[in-house]
C-alpha cells in the first residue's frame, strides 16, 4: 500500500467544496484533491473527472450527501467509487476504510488543548495514514502536534494566503489543504 508521504508532490492540497471548483482543481498544480462536495449521484462523476487529470483524490465522507456512517457505505465507496482514500472525523469509518484497502485521513478540530490531546489519542487508536487538523493557521500548534505523533500532519481550514501555507509547512506539516483555488498553483 502507498504511503501518504510518498503521494505528496505539491504541498498544497486542493480542497474542493464547490462543484464549480472541480475543473480548477483538476487543472491546478495540486496533485492531491480533497473532495468535500457531492452526493450519491454526483460523487462518482466528480472522481472520474479528477482521475482524468491524474489527481489523487480523497473524499470527505462526512460531507457527501446521502451517505450513511456504515461499513456498507465504505464498502460501496471502495468498490464502486474507488477514490485513493477517505477523510472523516469518525474513527470507526477509518477502521472500515482500512479494511477495504483505502487510505485514511482522520480530521480533528483544534478547539482547545483537550480536543487536541483527545484527537491525537483517537488517531493513535484508529491509525489513519495521516491526520488533518483544522484550523491550519496555527504554526506553533502544528509544531507541537509533530512532537506528539509520528503520523503525518496535514493542516487546513481558514487558509487564505501563501504565507500561512509556508508557515504551516515550516512548522512541520506534510501539506496544507486550501479551499481557495488561487492557492492551488503555488509551487511548493
Amino acid at each position: 500500500m502507498d504511503n501518504i508521504v510518498d503521494l505528496v508532490e505539491s504541498q498544497v492540497i486542493a480542497s474542493v467544496n464547490e462543484k464549480n471548483h472541480l475543473e480548477l482543481a483538476a487543472k491546478s498544480n495540486a496533485n492531491i484533491v480533497f473532495l468535500l462536495t457531492g452526493n450519491l449521484i454526483t460523487t462518482k462523476k466528480y472522481l472520474d473527472q479528477l482521475k482524468k487529470y491524474n489527481k489523487t483524490t480523497f473524499i470527505h465522507v462526512d460531507f457527501i450527501d446521502g451517505l450513511s456512517n456504515t461499513r456498507s457505505a465504505i464498502e460501496y465507496i471502495a468498490n464502486v467509487w474507488q477514490p485513493k482514500g477517505i477523510i472523516t472525523t469518525k474513527s470507526n469509518l477509518i477502521k472500515f476504510a482500512k479494511e477495504e484497502g483505502l487510505m485514511t485521513i482522520q480530521r480533528i478540530f483544534l478547539i482547545d488543548g483537550s480536543a487536541m490531546r483527545k484527537g491525537i489519542e483517537i488517531s493513535h487508536a484508529s491509525r489513519p495514514d495521516a491526520i488533518e487538523v483544522l484550523p491550519g493557521i496555527m504554526p506553533s500548534i502544528i509544531d507541537n502536534l509533530t512532537k506528539l505523533t509520528r503520523l503525518p500532519i496535514i493542516a487546513g481550514g481558514l487558509i487564505s494566503e501563501k504565507q500561512q501555507i509556508i508557515d504551516g509547512l515550516e512548522a512541520g506539516a506534510l501539506a496544507m489543504s486550501a479551499g481557495d483555488p488561487q492557492l492551488w498553483n503555488l509551487n511548493l
